[in-house]
């Protein structure tokens, strides 16, 4: 595990995790349990999912370890035989999953979890955490990339995100998601996330003289000097950049670019940028902050504000348009027969499966959910084993890589799915095989 990131204790985890496998070890129930976590539908507003996490999940499971001080709090609360069974315990199961960065949609297992029946339950909790919320970061990030795919976007949410874990996978996932970097020091010492990052207003006060600060600055970071320009008249500022510029040219530093972060951001960008052109600074770069989402970025490119990157802070780090996904992570065999849940609109497609992707002219049509064995289908498989008897099989793929596997997923979308807006669901079709076997299993359960 990343010595940046630190260990998560077992105990993260939800109460009636310990109490059904206190009951299994009692009765023995400890046979292979096969579960599968997916999305039962997606937000309004959200055309398809990026899976992330998966990293996150694999650290987690072979790590899995429970302390002498966790199993002494533990052992005032269950039985001698639980206690005995968690201090040996380790994760012995196999992982199976989409990759991170593949685009997927509702009922497509996105991991699959195959482990003696204690084991596979007791990781459920922070599975779905881990998983929720990459994915859904990811997948609010994509939007962004899609509205603006030559700009520069920069993660600035930290601050405002849900805790400090959020703060850094949410810079992990946007990246993964084809973000251009973020401002959390963390997020490059822990994944080598390309870090973006200027100054504040109080910067800027602090001097008393806004020449000042800029200069101060300047010396101080030559080889990134990017200014805030906003905190009293944005336009006088862009003036005494000019004029800055000259001073500063003398000593061989360049002013990388400036700051907007209030204001008409439209209006003020043209300025600024005329004011730069005739100051001779063409080169110098425009780059805007504040309340920033995928629907701000696509009105202010559309007006052709001559922007150049973004700072997207709050909207993307909680995903303040759709906060959660209904995900689930359910039992769909044990013990070597499928199974299947039926509760009233929260049904289960039952057994291990499969998710084939079909293409035409090099784009998404199509997707079916099939079984894993003895059902074959033609198209691209996309789950793939990860982990064998709690061993990766795999070297770990640079987080680099893997935003670039995004980008090439998205130049596949039909345009219908890249638009902001509602549009029709992209069809995903239960094989033949697979309904069979949920109508079987209803009927033997009526039988019972």
């Amino acid at each position: 595990m990343n010595s940046f990131t630190g260990r998560c204790s077992p105990l993260l985890t939800d109460l009636y995790q310990l109490t059904m496998l206190q009951t299994y070890l009692e009765y023995e129930m400890v046979d292979t349990a096969v579960f599968e976590l997916f999305v039962r539908r997606l937000p309004s507003g959200r055309n398809f999912m990026v899976a992330a996490g998966l990293e996150q999940v694999l650290d987690f499971l072979e790590n899995l370890r429970f302390l002498p001080d966790e199993l002494d709090w533990l052992s005032q609360r269950f039985p001698a035989q639980m206690i005995d069974y968690l201090e040996q315990f380790r994760f012995t199961g196999d992982v199976h999953a989409m990759p991170e960065g593949t685009i997927f949609f509702p009922n497509e297992p996105v991991i699959r979890i195959t482990a003696p029946m204690p084991q596979a339950q007791l990781v459920e909790s922070r599975i779905m955490n881990l998983l929720h919320f990459e994915t859904l970061i990811a997948s609010k990030a994509a939007r962004s990339v899609l509205v603006a795919p030559d700009k520069l976007l920069v993660d600035f949410g930290m601050r405002r995100a849900h805790g400090a874990e959020a703060g850094l996978l949410a810079a992990r996932a946007s990246y993964l998601a084809g973000f251009s970097g973020s401002a959390t020091i963390l997020a490059g010492a822990a994944f080598d996330v390309p870090l973006f990052g200027t100054m504040a207003h109080s910067f800027i006060q602090a001097h008393g003289d806004e020449m000042a600060a800029f200069e101060h600055f300047a010396q101080s970071h030559p080889e990134n000097t990017v200014l805030l320009i906003d905190t009293y008249d944005t336009e006088a500022a862009a003036e005494k950049v000019v004029e800055l510029a000259v001073k500063l040219r003398q000593k061989n530093i360049a002013i990388k670019g400036v700051r907007l972060d209030s204001g008409d951001l439209a209006l003020h960008s043209c300025n600024v940028r005329q004011i730069l052109d005739q100051g001779g600074l063409k080169d110098t770069t425009i780059f805007v902050s504040g309340n920033m989402d995928e629907y701000r970025l696509q009105a202010l490119l559309s007006s052709d504000a001559p922007i150049d990157g973004f700072g997207i802070g709050t909207a993307l780090d909680i995903s303040t348009d759709a906060p959660t996904l209904d995900c689930a992570y359910k039992l769909q065999e044990y013990a070597g027969k499928a199974r299947r849940k039926r509760s009233e609109g929260k049904t289960t497609w039952p057994g291990r499966k499969q998710v084939y992707r079909h293409f035409d002219d090099n784009y998404l049509i199509g997707d079916v959910v099939a079984l894993e064995a003895g059902d074959p289908q033609e198209g691209e498989p996309l789950i793939a084993p990860y982990m064998r008897d709690g061993k990766r099989i795999h070297e770990k793929m640079s987080l680099h890589d893997i935003r670039q596997r995004s980008l090439s997923g998205y130049a596949r979308l039909p345009k219908t799915l890249t638009d902001l807006g509602e549009v029709p669901d992209y069809p995903v079709e239960i094989s033949a095989a697979l309904q069979a076997l949920a109508t079987q299993l209803d009927a033997e359960q009526m039988d019972k």
